[in-house]
């Protein structure tokens, strides 16, 4: 399973953007199964409203919650990255545990 980020679906869904229809075609030849989380699913939405863009098509993908095993696992990476001098912002944590804890991409 590929975890689709926020970067990426507003690539995909913004129909201005060529590279986000070759990313799409590219996922979808390859078969991959792709969802995103509730994390960059909240994220785009924000966007989306704010800026007055169709949601109907991010709303057809499958979304991963964000639960306790995940609020465990994004912490311990948060504060790994810390003490290693490379601070990763805390929602970025919180999609990579949610993708290592589903076994996703």
């Amino acid at each position: 399973m590929l975890v689709l980020d926020s970067d990426v679906l507003i690539e995909m869904l913004d129909q201005k953007l060529e590279r986000g229809s070759d990313t799409f075609k590219h996922i979808v030849d390859n078969g991959e199964d792709i969802c995103t989380t509730v994390i960059c699913l909240h994220d785009v939405l924000f966007g989306f409203h704010k800026y007055h863009k169709p949601v109907a098509g991010l709303l057809q993908f499958s979304v991963l919650d964000y639960n306790r095993n995940d609020a465990l696992l994004s912490s311990k990476l948060e504060l790994e990255a810390e003490k290693v001098g490379k601070p990763i912002g805390r929602t970025d944590t919180m999609v990579a545990a949610i993708a290592i804890n589903n076994n996703a991409i």
